[in-house]
């Protein structure tokens, strides 16, 4: 079972960037799957989930984000756009496979790890 993130990198503000979370061992349209981020020195937050065809944004992502899913892929994407230097971070993916809650890290099952997003000038 794993979960493989990709497509982080550097970007100007105001730009957008796609990042990617594979799933390998199982299949991912059976789980709740969320993005979180942690930058430097701040907690691990919340900002999207997709759970079915049943999204959810946190307020700070919400308009910017789109989060959606290839089942044939088996993967999920976040489609980051407006980005700001306050948005720079490390981005994880994680499953939920029973009870969860979108923003709660603990209540998810897997994750990734991890792909840095750096937003600058």
């Amino acid at each position: 079972v794993q979960l493989v993130e990709s497509g982080g990198g550097l970007v100007q503000p105001g730009g957008s960037l796609r990042v990617s979370c594979a799933a390998s061992g199982f299949t991912l349209d059976d789980y709740a799957v969320g993005w979180f981020r942690q930058g430097p020195g701040m907690a691990r937050e919340g900002l999207s989930c997709i759970v079915n065809n049943t999204t959810y944004y946190a307020d700070s992502v919400k308009g910017r984000f789109t989060i959606s899913r290839d089942n044939a892929k088996n993967t999920v994407y976040l489609q980051m756009n407006s980005l700001k230097p306050e948005d720079t971070a490390v981005y994880y993916c994680a499953a939920a496979g029973g009870t969860f809650y979108p923003a709660e890290s603990h209540t998810y099952d897997y994750w990734g790890q991890g792909t840095q997003v750096t937003v600058s000038s």
